[in-house]
């Protein structure tokens, strides 16, 4: 009996869910929210982890500008706080940069030779600390000032920090956004399977005058709707992919120093390619919560 109970269910199956139309939509959900999701967890991860990378760059670090409008005092003033940066024991490190350099990066904005026209072009030192502690920037800020009244220290995190708590921000909201592409999969997969269950409650009562319990109904719902997401899943997770792509080597065709942090690490595409496992996991669990409520209501 249990048997032909057992052929009976697989047969009510292909009724009750093989439903032309009806099971397709199910996988273009799928592979709608799918794709979004991975969209947002891969922004998300990238942005993760440029912001890492920004607060690596930003601590422990300064600019020193020494202006002057005639080049010989801005090139002594720049010497004195050179030597009076390197007699510092919280400075690792101390490195002019070469006008031309300077005036190469300033070219688009000042031409060609901005000293022959009277612009004032400042004398540049990178510094590295030993600690990005505040203290110690503060006293690094002071010998400078000592050193030259031309001179001032920057901290890279006083105007990068806002830069920081933008990619902060928008890491997290891709996390949100996940999170409620995946409540919003469940809600859906929910209400499929009761409409699904609703739809064909004489079909279900006859598989229980044969002896199916319910959870051998909740399996049958089950197999249809992992289906249904797997090849959801697979469509989605294909068409991610070649947008990622895209997107990733546009990126890298930019050549910028603060969007090249714009990257997935080994870990990151790790967690993308489990994450349509995940995907049809929760398809699965919230079709078989959502059958066994209904059925104990339904009879």
């Amino acid at each position: 009996m249990t048997r032909v109970a057992g052929d009976r269910a697989t047969g009510a199956e292909q009724r009750a869910l093989d439903d032309g139309g009806g099971a397709h939509v199910m996988s273009w959900v799928i592979a709608i929210m799918l794709f979004l999701t991975l969209l947002s967890g891969a922004a998300g991860l990238a942005t993760a982890r440029a912001a890492g990378a920004l607060d690596r760059q930003m601590a422990g670090r300064l600019t020193v500008q020494v202006v002057d409008g005639e080049p010989q005092r801005r090139d002594a003033a720049a010497a004195r706080v050179l030597a009076a940066l390197r007699a510092l024991p919280d400075v690792a490190r101390a490195v002019p940069v070469p006008q031309a350099d300077l005036a190469r990066m300033l070219q688009p904005w000042l031409g060609n030779d901005a000293e022959a026209a009277g612009l004032p072009v400042p004398a540049l030192i990178d510094v590295d600390l030993n600690s990005d502690d505040g203290a110690a920037i503060r006293r690094v800020a002071a010998a400078v000032r000592r050193a030259s009244p031309a001179a001032r220290a920057d901290a890279h995190a006083t105007w990068l920090g806002p830069v920081g708590r933008l990619l902060d921000t928008a890491a997290w909201l891709a996390g949100a956004i996940i999170l409620l592409m995946l409540s919003a999969t469940a809600a859906v997969v929910m209400l499929a399977a009761r409409a699904g269950l609703e739809a064909h409650r004489g079909t279900i009562e006859v598989i229980h005058m044969l002896g199916a319990t319910d959870r051998q109904v909740a399996r049958l719902f089950q197999r249809r709707i992992a289906l249904d997401a797997g090849i959801g899943a697979t469509l989605g997770s294909v068409v991610a992919a070649a947008a990622i792509l895209l997107i990733a080597r546009q990126v890298g065709a930019l050549e910028s120093d603060l969007l090249d942090g714009l990257r997935l690490g080994v870990g990151d595409v790790a967690a993308l390619v489990v994450l349509p496992f995940g995907f049809v996991g929760l398809a699965v669990l919230a079709a078989r919560l959502a059958v066994l409520r209904q059925m104990r209501r339904m009879l």
